[in-house]
């Protein structure tokens, strides 16, 4: 016992020597620079350290975080790097309230003691488990080393759920849970061996890539919330490529038909309302209580000669989940194309209140448009207004809803406007967005200055996705795949 209290002594004394003190630090009347912006934003009580770095060839940092309901942690090194124990500890107990951010910086030997800054601790709560998307090298036609990845939120672990590795030339994209549920997924694989991966409880299957009868593939699939039936567009997507600055690809569809899959009888439920000639339909969604299907369309175009002419207006039709039956009529429920506008990738709210969507001035694959915003629609009112605070004069895009339905995660390239990575905000009572904020990475500067790659379809899970990546990937490989039928 006593062996061991000197080896406590001696590693609290080693600590305090490598520790400066900050006493004489020079006051600087503003804001210290650092990476990510952190400050000023709002974030849940379970989000993992949020470590940042200061801007500028500084030689050490000093940080002090006290809490408004009590506590205080203290870091001195490289950057701002927080013990994950002490910063749960430090959180939880300031829940609805402040932390507040004491910054010192050594530069040429001097130090410098910046404005104090804050973040506030939400009191509403972000209970998911993990964020699951696919990290790809922004390439066009050529499949570079990717894959769909799980990142848990209360700490910097990421695993790969699968990785083109185990399926040498193919893409896998577009994870989509049930409702944030890891039992139930859904992912695309482009390729020879190309296809569509259902997994419902223990059992897996690969759907035939093309039916006949929708003249394409399974694409931007959507789940009802019982988990019976799950939605998807077929599209016939081409790529074109611009000669102007800031502007670098665009996509578009020859034609694109929206249709539910009934996952117990392997049926296509087709409807001459959601498959038109004029109409491009696309990006279908249940509502929350699974009774209405949201989707967007735009008229047909002659492509690619008029692409700027493709603008996207949001509608819904009925759906009745007891018969798998559409309603008799769809409905515009924003008309962007009256504003010059065009929308894309609506997304509902679990509590059924809200439908966020994308906006810009055409097209629905908003990645590629500096334009882009996110904008929040009303159920009930039908009003609509922009997420000022989420939204950036770079590309904001593909978001998804915590299970919560208050806190979201969406891309953007507002770094650098190359590379899309992922954000997070809260919705409040007034539905009002706060302060975007990076995912936050161990060493946030050496993570993304070093990262070659970008993320994308970005959602939720409630526990880990359990996969067996090689029995997968043998799967995927071989010819053996589940016929559709059309209804």
């Amino acid at each position: 016992m006593k062996h061991i209290s000197l080896i406590l002594i001696s590693a609290m004394m080693l600590f305090s020597a490598c520790t400066e003190s900050v006493d004489n630090a020079v006051r600087q009347n503003r804001m210290p620079k650092i990476f990510p912006d952190y400050i000023g934003v709002t974030i849940p009580v379970n989000i993992a350290p949020m470590n940042f770095c200061i801007d500028g060839s500084v030689e050490k940092v000093d940080v002090t975080v006290s809490g408004s309901k009590g506590g205080e942690i203290h870091v001195q090194g490289d950057y701002a790097d927080f013990d994950i124990d002490e910063w749960h500890s430090l959180v939880s107990q300031n829940k609805g309230g402040k932390l507040t951010f004491s910054v010192c910086a050594k530069k040429d030997g001097q130090w410098a003691r910046y404005n104090d800054f804050c973040m506030t601790v939400s009191q509403y709560d972000m209970p998911d488990y993990a964020l699951t998307y696919r990290r790809i090298a922004p390439g066009y036609e050529v499949y570079s080393k990717m894959g769909l990845y799980e990142r848990r939120l209360d700490n910097f672990d990421e695993r790969a759920l699968i990785e083109n590795t185990q399926v040498p030339g193919m893409c896998v994209n577009c994870h989509t849970s049930c409702k944030t549920n890891p039992d139930s997924y859904v992912f695309h694989i482009r390729g020879d061996h190309g296809g569509t991966l259902f997994k419902t409880g223990g059992n897996t299957e690969i759907l035939k890539a093309k039916n006949d009868s929708i003249k394409g593939s399974m694409v931007y699939p959507y789940w009802h919330p019982s988990g019976k039936y799950c939605a998807f567009s077929t599209n016939m997507t081409r790529q074109g490529f611009h000669m102007v600055k800031d502007e670098r690809v665009e996509v578009f569809d020859l034609s694109s038909d929206v249709f539910v899959y009934d996952v117990e009888k392997h049926e296509l439920i087709v409807d001459t309302l959601l498959s038109t000639k004029q109409y491009s339909e696309n990006s279908p969604v249940f509502s929350a209580d699974g009774r209405t299907l949201y989707y967007i369309t735009s008229l047909q175009q002659d492509y690619p000669l008029h692409f700027k002419d493709q603008k996207y207006n949001l509608c819904r039709i009925a759906f009745d989940p007891a018969t798998g039956r559409y309603g008799q009529k769809a409905d515009t429920i924003y008309n962007a194309v009256s504003e010059g506008k065009s929308v894309t990738w609506p997304r509902p709210s679990y509590d059924g209140r809200y439908l966020m969507f994308t906006k810009m001035d055409y097209g629905y694959f908003s990645i590629w448009h500096k334009e882009s915003d996110l904008y929040l629609l009303d159920l009930n009112t039908m009003k609509s207004w922009p997420l000022k605070e989420a939204n950036s004069r770079d590309a904001d895009s593909f978001h998804n809803w915590s299970i919560g339905s208050h806190w979201f995660v969406f891309t953007s390239r507002r770094i650098d406007g190359l590379y899309s990575h992922l954000y997070l905000s809260c919705i409040d009572e007034k539905g009002q967005a706060t302060k975007a904020f990076l995912l936050p990475q161990k060493n946030p500067l050496d993570y993304y200055t070093s990262s070659i790659y970008s993320f994308n379809t970005p959602d939720f899970t409630s526990a880990p996705v359990e996969i067996d990546s090689r029995k997968v990937g043998a799967s995927i490989l071989s010819d053996k795949r589940t016929e559709t039928k059309v209804r």
